[in-house]
């Protein structure tokens, strides 16, 4: 574990987003269990993010299936393991009404989340989910770092000003940052002019590097599933060298 957890985690995980230069976005890897949050924490990385599609194939789940005890029971065991903040993928909130969620996303100890605006493969009304969020804000106060998923390039609907406007309804409801998933390039510098708060980038290990994703706009980096899935093929590589012998030539 690492040196030792700030006094208030939240704060100290939202003062990682700002202040940063273009070429310098925070990275956060997304644990899947307790032993490689550790290792991620171990190599020096500032705060986590948990994926939910990397946490539910650890418990055996394909995403979107897993059962709300056992994200947040998992989530917990994370956040215990290691002395650095950490951010929680709990996709929609697991149909829990504002307060509720608030009370366990706060037992958990995590210092940020990320909720989305879609459900199954459809859109929420972006008004409803924006009054819904602001329940979850007043709920959870400053305690979180809230970090709004905007889903219409992920859901089908490529509209710009559709993204805009959801953007700005989320950050008027008390979001901390947003995460306008497979959003292009080009529309990050709009949504940061239009809103002022953090935008989140999804990255790959084989894809553009971080200073570049942050030059085009991103203040954040996560991954997804993408380090999970990586885990589990060298496991299955090494599996195989197990069960054939080293391969030679």
């Amino acid at each position: 574990m690492t040196a030792g957890r700030a006094a208030d985690p939240a704060e100290a995980f939202r003062a990682l987003h700002h202040g940063r230069a273009p070429q310098d976005p925070l990275v956060l890897p997304g644990p899947w269990d307790a032993a490689s949050a550790r290792v991620f924490a171990e190599a020096g990385f500032p705060a986590l993010a948990t994926p939910s599609a990397g946490v539910a194939a650890s418990l055996g789940y394909e995403d979107g299936h897993t059962p709300a005890d056992e994200m947040f029971a998992a989530v917990a065991r994370i956040v215990r393991a290691v002395d650095v903040p950490v951010s929680a993928d709990l996709e929609g909130g697991y149909g829990l009404p504002p307060g509720e969620l608030a009370a366990r996303v706060l037992d958990t100890g995590v210092a940020g989340v990320n909720l989305e605006d879609s459900h199954g493969h459809e859109l929420k009304d972006p008004e409803a989910h924006a009054e819904w969020l602001a329940e979850f804000r007043s709920a959870v106060g400053g305690a979180v770092f809230l970090n709004a998923r905007v889903d219409t390039y992920a859901r089908g609907v490529p509209d710009p000003e559709e993204t805009v406007r959801r953007a700005r309804l989320y950050v008027a409801a008390g979001a901390d940052g947003l995460y306008p998933l497979l959003a292009p390039p080009e529309l990050l510098p709009v949504l940061r002019a239009e809103t002022g708060v953090p935008l989140n980038v999804l990255a790959s290990p084989d894809g553009p590097p971080p200073a570049e994703l942050g030059r085009r706009g991103a203040s954040r980096i996560t991954y997804g599933p993408h380090l999970q899935r990586r885990a589990v093929q060298s496991l299955r590589d090494l599996a195989r060298e197990l069960r054939d012998g080293p391969q030679i030539g």
